[in-house]
């Protein structure tokens, strides 16, 4: 199954990891990025999104799906 990790690329086109995973398998790997136009919608439905998934009765709702701390 593939799977996705999110990244920064720096100015001189590295890429860094945003959060601190496994070691990733060496090997090659396509990365892939929206345009403007693509993110356009996402953009748009975010902060319609956002008051229905971004309230504490969602968090309740995944808690059993979060990693113990």
């Amino acid at each position: 199954m593939p799977r996705t990790i999110e990244v920064e690329i720096d100015e001189a086109g590295t890429i860094h990891p945003v959060e601190v995973t496994d070691k990733l398998p060496a090997g090659r790997a396509l990365l892939s990025w929206p345009t403007v136009d693509d993110a356009s919608g996402l953009i748009l439905s975010e902060s319609a999104l956002a008051e229905n998934w971004l309230g504490p009765e969602e968090d309740a709702a995944w808690a059993h799906l979060q990693p113990e701390t």
